[in-house]
């Protein structure tokens, strides 16, 4: 049905112009159509018509399927896996007699914005393939109150959660894999490449899951949060993103850039790069930002994306 839907988005063009310019060129592009499509000739005389055309155009629009919706609702919307405001997801269920796997989207935003919002398309790929789909919020960073690791607790808090949800929602909590970009995919490794946080002896039901994953994905990640690294990493100035600042409660890029032992103990917590070992489960990293040297007037942040973050952390998988 795609050609004809196509054709029939071209007829509404076509007579569109017919109204505008009576001419040999109309006339040209109604032999045209005759030729590619002999049906539109409603009475056979070898002539394609301005009524003609219309009529044939209503008729596939008629044939063809319902459009698809724009949005598609979760099957459980805003559901709380923990006590902060934030700390809510939706999820995305799966038709099936068999728990489904389930994939989790963390959405980016320089760990200060952005949504779990999924584009409908995007859910009915998932939903098509026999995938639950979840999608969560998490805390954003304010330099004070929230700082990190935070954001990346709360989005292994968030695989625990499912975890217990698995029953009642027919997942698989076998089958769970994170996905997200920018510091989605930050968030994404981290749990991937963190030891286990399952607290067995825990007074909360939740903590007491794994958190671990079998797979990962990711859209311009960061392997790193460590300042020192990425400026060795990337150039430039993308050390000076200014949430780098805020995510560990910093007040100059001085501090950044001389960490004291607390401070680098803490990076090294904050990046997944550092929890990297030989059992993590596989990684696919997708950039779009530029390749090679930064230009020497880059703007703070530029190259937050860059490749060289996967190189980084693909060199360390293959020294693995």
């Amino acid at each position: 049905m795609r050609p004809l839907s196509l054709f029939a988005v071209a007829l509404l063009a076509l007579t569109v112009s017919l109204t505008a310019d009576e001419n040999n060129k109309t006339t040209a592009a109604l032999q045209e159509l005759l030729r590619r499509f002999p049906d539109a000739d409603a009475n056979r005389d070898g002539i394609l018509t301005q009524d003609e055309v219309r009529l044939y155009r209503d008729q596939l629009r008629r044939k063809q399927p319902p459009a698809a919706a724009k949005s598609t609702a979760p099957t459980f919307a805003n559901v709380k896996y923990g006590t902060h405001e934030r700390q809510v997801l939706d999820l995305y269920q799966a038709a099936s007699d068999k728990p489904t796997p389930l994939v989790i989207y963390i959405h980016g935003g320089g760990f200060v914005g952005g949504s779990k919002a999924v584009p409908a398309e995007r859910v009915q790929r998932f939903l098509n393939a026999g995938i639950s789909l979840a999608a969560i919020h998490y805390r954003f960073v304010d330099g004070q109150d929230v700082v990190f690791p935070m954001p990346q607790h709360d989005g292994a808090r968030a695989v625990q959660f499912l975890r217990t949800k698995a029953a009642d929602w027919n997942l698989d909590s076998s089958r769970i894999a994170c996905f997200g970009g920018s510091a989605g995919a930050g968030i994404s490794m981290w749990i991937a490449f963190h030891d286990d946080l399952a607290d067995p002896d825990a007074d909360d039901p939740v903590l007491r899951q794994s958190t671990r994953i079998t797979a990962v994905g990711t859209f311009g990640g960061q392997s790193t949060y460590d300042p020192v690294q990425i400026k060795k990493l990337i150039g430039g100035r993308a050390w000076e993103h200014p949430s780098l600042l805020k995510v560990y409660g910093l007040k100059s890029t001085e501090e950044a850039l001389n960490p004291t032992a607390e401070l680098q103990k803490l990076y090294d917590e904050a990046s997944a790069f550092t929890h990297l070992t030989a059992d993590d489960p596989p990684l696919y990293m997708v950039y779009s930002e530029a390749d090679g040297p930064l230009p020497a007037n880059a703007k703070p942040g530029q190259g937050i994306h860059h490749p060289n973050f996967g190189r980084h952390l693909q060199q360390r998988m293959n020294d693995l």
